[in-house]
């Protein structure tokens, strides 16, 4: 790629992009998996520590299966949960119906066509807002 000749950067990163695109319904299926287990109703002896962790490994997961396909709105999401889970208290309180509300978006989010940017905008907005409202020192804008 770097030399005289050699594949061009654009050549090289179609390259990849086609290669990648296989993988895309695998990644789905992680996606709609940590979203299921989100939005799964936890024991009612799991402690509070072991229920934010599940959470946020979840939230995690879905960042990871989701950003190499440019799933941005879906990767926005899973950040803001996982900003409100690191910061939920581990002895208990923190309001589960934050990442029901979060898992529900990113479930719509999901199974919007990429050409509903605008629906897409109105969900990470909302999300934002709920940022603003619970988390401190959270950006206005």
């Amino acid at each position: 790629m770097n030399k005289p000749g050699g594949v061009s950067v654009g050549v090289a990163l179609a390259q990849a992009k086609a290669n990648l695109a296989p993988l895309e319904d695998q990644a789905r299926t992680i996606i709609a998996d940590n979203i299921a287990a989100l939005l799964a109703p936890t024991p009612a002896d799991m402690i509070e520590p072991m229920r934010l962790d599940m959470a946020y490994s979840a939230s995690s997961q879905i960042i990871d299966a989701a950003s190499p396909f440019e799933m941005d709105d879906l990767c926005k999401a899973a950040k803001g949960l996982c900003d409100l889970l690191d910061a939920a208290p581990r002895q208990g309180g923190f309001d589960w119906r934050i990442a029901t509300v979060h898992a529900q978006a990113m479930k719509v989010l999901l199974s919007l066509p990429s050409t509903e940017a605008e629906a897409r905008t109105a969900i990470i907005a909302n999300l934002h807002e709920v940022l603003k409202r619970k988390l401190p020192g959270q950006p206005q804008g």
